[in-house]
């Protein structure tokens, strides 16, 4: 954990004689966050809660991301960015040349830290191919924090004996991700045999009437599933973040 690394390797410098009190009092007022002026980053915040901060980049230009990952690959964490484009990553691939980029997922990652892999795994089911791109930002998500992840694509309702042919594995799993759009009914179905937490992503993906998402998110919130949690539309960051938490309780 950067916060904590940090300081132990300040105050070893320190008591050796390596560094003077002026230089570690410099560092120091560092440690809390860094003002980039467009942006202040969170170097405590993996300290608090077991990840560090992670970067959305829609809405930034592509300076602005850029100058976050170098800085972030100075603090020594895994450096993860979602919501990219191609003009994003090659500014950041400019100062940060290992970032590698995820096109469906649009997600620019950077690992420096091996992380220990969960021998639990989460399991990531999309109802559609469409869905993949949400599933992928899920699965980038998820491994970049150190987990398991096992895919089971395209196994909607529409075809539901496609479900069947993994449930056996997809059981196995410590909790589960579904992801749909139209009406978002794969949760419902996934929860009524399987005795793991789902979370479940709706996507915008559907025709007129699925309003971008909001009738797949009110499917998923009136699911008469038990188990079932729901997070924001289109959010696989969010669900792969919590599906995180949990499996590694």
């Amino acid at each position: 954990m950067t916060g904590r690394n940090e300081i132990k390797d300040l105050l070893d410098k320190l008591n050796a004689g390596k560094i003077s009190t002026e230089e570690a009092l410099d560092k120091l007022s560092d440690l809390p966050f860094k003002d980039l002026g467009h942006s202040k980053i969170d170097n405590h915040r993996e300290l608090r809660t077991g990840y560090p901060e992670v970067i959305f980049c829609e809405g930034k230009t592509p300076e602005q991301v850029s100058s976050i990952f170098e800085y972030m690959l100075s603090q020594k964490v895994n450096i993860l960015g979602t919501r990219a484009n191609d003009k994003i990553f090659e500014a950041v691939k400019e100062r940060v040349p290992s970032a590698v980029y995820n096109e469906p997922a649009r997600t620019i990652s950077v690992k420096q830290v091996d992380t220990e892999i969960t021998k639990t795994y989460i399991a990531i089911l999309t109802a559609g191919t469409s869905d993949m791109p949400v599933a992928e930002e899920a699965a980038v998500t998820a491994e970049l924090f150190g987990n398991q992840v096992k895919r089971f694509f395209d196994v909607g309702v529409a075809g539901i004996h496609r479900l069947y042919s993994g449930l056996e594995e997809i059981k196995k799993a410590k909790v589960i991700i579904v992801i749909a759009g139209m009406e978002g009914a794969l949760p419902s179905i996934v929860g009524g045999m399987v005795d793991k937490p789902i979370i479940a992503v709706p996507t915008s993906i559907g025709y007129g009437a699925s309003f971008n998402g909001i009738a797949a998110l009110l499917g998923m919130l009136t699911s008469c599933a038990s188990g079932v949690s729901v997070v924001n539309i289109d959010n696989g960051f969010g669900a792969a973040y919590m599906a995180s938490m949990i499996n590694k309780i």
